[in-house]
């Protein structure tokens, strides 16, 4: 056994020297392996690091630098207010103001709802019972009032009160209200322009708008580090009309009084500056309240004055014995016989109350207002040569002006006005033709400015604060239609409507003025002929020795026994002597003690 021991342990340590080599093969082989998994994998990151800065930096860089900007910048447009609207003389028509809409949170209430709504009525002026009704309906965001004024609004502010909240936002004020209306216009809620100078001169009306870019900081904050200085500042311009505010509220005054006192339907009055072609006066009643328009009938908002046609009648008359004059076909003191009725086409036409005149001059048909006359003299014309000078006083077209919604004249068909001899007949005394006012009147100031035919507008331009022009509207030149003989002819006849003839309403102790009446029948709204209804008219020029202004005064279905001379003439007469304080215009000779002729 001790043999066996011994072989044994001899054999033990061999085994185990044998041992450790095996072991020492494979771990120097494992070491590698495991190396080379780490550097491939170590590789592998790395180029798979290179490949998404490649991605990230040169392919998405211009992308994502893009989107770290937006991220980085707020693009802000602040509200910038719609610039004022002022008269020639400085008064406010139109203007921006802030007001408040006033939210109510009942559950923020510290107070008892029906102590609140008591507080709130005094200051509101509604009944704290209507309010407090408002306020059991919901827990919050009840709209307690709107377009609240700032006296208003800081008075709710002062009650400290938990649960009222005040949103400013613009409103637009018309602070005369229906005094200018059917020029100024309004705009809806969205702030767009709806009628009237606010419609055609929007742009002018809208800033120019500034996007503003500010950074902000990595919790949101903004920081004005790009916003130029006074970004926040208006420019300051307000539009100046040539509108006289004074002299339309006059104007306005006058004509509902003759509507009332007639029963009429409507009416309205037109001022012009014939040198240039201004307004001072544009009036249409019935009117309507821009600062609550919604309350009003939608056909109120179109302007008489631009958007509807008439037949003007008599006050035409003036402008055929012009066209005629220049024409050549007739003289001052060229005559025709007035029997009362003349046929033309189997068509009989007589004057106005079926009198007859015997032999008339060309002053005399106009101051007796003589249909029969006016067609004699329109018969000495080719129809085509009269036809072709309707065209060129703008009769089929509508009047170039800076107010919206004009509409267009209306002139037979050349055909039919050339074939048939009815046409150019009534159209001598003002019938079978239609325009608005503002074409009679722009047409009766070329008479009065020597022929020329100008642009009406009511536009001045955009005035600083001490009222001196930033920038004025181009305006077309004017047209010469007339010579400046005739038109002098022409006015001098008229003069003698007003001082012996059927505009004797219209005169003004010591001043010349001329005019003519007009009084025609309303074409059948259903086609085919005319109705019974009237409209009468008065156009009157002051001063006849340098004439100024034109003035027209049209009303439409007076009630009764009504003429141009009884209806119309009283209201430019009114404006007329309006215009004299104003403007100042100096007497034509000295006062006289006169007693006007009656009128017929």
């Amino acid at each position: 056994m001790t043999r066996l021991a011994t072989q044994r342990a001899r054999h033990r340590p061999q085994s185990r020297k044998k041992q450790p080599a095996n072991n020492k093969i494979r771990g120097s082989k494992l070491p590698r392996f495991r190396l080379l998994l780490v550097w491939c994998v170590l590789l592998a990151g790395i180029l798979g690091l290179i490949w998404n800065l490649y991605q990230l930096q040169i392919r998405q860089g211009p992308m994502l630098l893009e989107k770290a900007r937006q991220q980085q910048m707020v693009y802000l447009r602040p509200f910038i207010p719609r610039r004022p609207i002022i008269d020639r003389a400085g008064s406010v028509l139109a203007l921006d103001q802030p007001v408040y809409t006033l939210y109510a949170h009942p559950k923020l209430f510290k107070e008892s709802k029906e102590t609140m709504a008591e507080r709130l009525a005094a200051i509101l002026n509604r009944s704290s019972a209507e309010l407090l009704k408002q306020f059991r309906a919901r827990d919050s965001g009840i709209k307690v009032a709107l377009a609240l004024p700032e006296e208003i609004a800081e008075q709710i502010s002062n009650l400290h009160a938990n649960g009222l909240e005040l949103i400013q936002h613009y409103s637009r004020l018309y602070p005369q209200q229906s005094l200018a209306a059917d020029v100024v216009g309004y705009v809806d809620v969205n702030r767009r322009g709806q009628a009237g100078i606010e419609y055609s001169q929007e742009k002018l009306l809208e800033r120019p708008e500034q996007t503003i870019k500010l950074s902000k900081t990595g919790i949101g904050a903004l920081m004005p580090d790009h916003a130029p200085p006074g970004f926040l500042q208006s420019d300051g311009l307000q539009l100046q009309l040539t509108l006289d505010s004074g002299l339309q509220r006059i104007a306005q005054s006058s004509l509902d009084q003759q509507l009332q006192k007639f029963g009429a339907k409507r009416g309205s009055v037109v001022v012009m500056d014939v040198r240039d072609g201004s307004i001072l006066t544009m009036v249409s009643e019935p009117s309507y309240d821009p600062n609550e328009y919604y309350k009003s009938d939608l056909k109120l908002f179109q302007n008489w004055a631009l958007s509807e046609l008439y037949e003007p009648g008599s006050t035409f008359k003036p402008l055929n014995v012009a066209i005629a004059l220049e024409a050549g076909v007739i003289k001052p003191n060229s005559q025709f016989e007035d029997s009362g009725q003349i046929k033309v086409g189997g068509w009989t036409i007589r004057n106005a109350e079926g009198e007859h005149h015997g032999l008339l001059d060309i002053s005399q048909i106009l101051q007796y207002s003589s249909n029969v006359g006016m067609v004699q003299v329109m018969q000495k014309m080719q129809p085509a040569d009269y036809y072709n000078w309707l065209k060129r006083l703008g009769l089929g077209q509508s009047v170039a002006t800076d107010l919206p919604f004009v509409a267009k004249s209306h002139l037979p068909d050349r055909k039919q006005f050339i074939t048939y001899p009815i046409q150019p007949a009534t159209a001598a005394f003002g019938q079978g033709i239609s325009l608005t006012p503002l074409q009679l009147v722009q047409l009766h100031g070329a008479l009065a400015n020597g022929g020329k035919i100008m642009m009406p507008h009511i536009v001045r331009g955009l005035v600083d604060s001490k009222g001196n022009l930033a920038w004025q509207p181009s305006l077309p030149a004017a047209q010469q239609v007339f010579s400046l003989k005739t038109t002098q002819t022409v006015v001098e006849m008229m003069e003698k409507v007003v001082e012996v003839g059927t505009g004797t309403p219209a005169q003004i102790p010591g001043y010349r003025i001329a005019g003519k009446t007009g009084t025609a029948q309303e074409a059948n709204s259903h086609g085919g002929g005319y109705s019974s209804a009237q409209i009468v008219s008065f156009i009157g020029i002051i001063p006849v020795e340098s004439p100024r202004y034109v003035v027209l005064a049209v009303v439409d279905e007076p009630i009764g026994n009504v003429f141009g001379a009884t209806v119309a003439a009283p209201i430019v007469k009114s404006v007329m002597e309006a215009l004299v304080t104003v403007e100042g215009i100096p007497p034509s000779q000295p006062v006289a003690e006169s007693t006007p002729k009656p009128t017929p």
